[in-house]
């Protein structure tokens, strides 16, 4: 599959390991296809990024990143279904960063495992991958950007995609600042 990734595409699925490497995860998740996908500039994804999501309102999406990790990376409606059942996830962060520190429930811990030199995708992130090719199908586009890589993510579902709704960055509203023609 990618043969079919544009050099941007590409740039970013590397990007994503290297956001992985540098956090010390044992996998590349979603949030580090996102990070990487932040860090372009001059691409497809990039623009569409810029006019939904500015510089100035970044910090808080990745805050809300960083939130959902402490929360062992479970959703707010993942966290809502458990408070319907009794079940306080705030209550549980707190007492288990008390104990064991601040972050302990992130899920980016370091594989003690032995290390084979390259990154595995985890099941999520190979869902983005994969749903990054159905999108560029569906547009009937012959090589898979790192806007389709946008596009997919937003429609997985889980933290990342609720991150991204939550600061107006949805499928409708990518599909809408693809189309639209460039800022100069």
């Amino acid at each position: 599959m990618f043969e079919r990734f544009t050099k941007a595409a590409r740039a970013v699925v590397q990007g994503a390991a290297e956001h992985a490497g540098r956090g010390g995860a044992a996998t590349v998740t979603p949030e580090h296809l996102l990070l990487a996908l932040l860090d372009r500039e001059d691409t497809r994804a990039a623009a569409a990024l810029g006019r939904l999501c500015p510089p100035d309102r970044r910090p808080s999406l990745l805050a809300a990143l960083t939130d959902a990790r402490r929360r062992a990376g479970l959703s707010r409606a993942d966290a809502e279904a458990l408070a319907d059942l009794g079940i306080d996830v705030g209550a549980i962060v707190a007492r288990v960063e008390e104990t064991h520190g601040t972050g302990a429930l992130a899920a980016d811990r370091k594989d003690p495992g032995r290390w084979s030199g390259r990154r595995t995708f985890s099941r999520e992130a190979k869902t983005v991958l994969e749903k990054s090719l159905r999108v560029a199908l569906a547009r009937k586009d012959r090589e898979i950007g790192d806007e389709h890589l946008l596009l997919a993510l937003t429609t997985t579902g889980g933290v990342v995609a609720e991150a991204l709704a939550d600061h107006g960055v949805t499928y409708t509203a990518v599909d809408a600042a693809l189309a639209a023609p460039a800022r100069r």
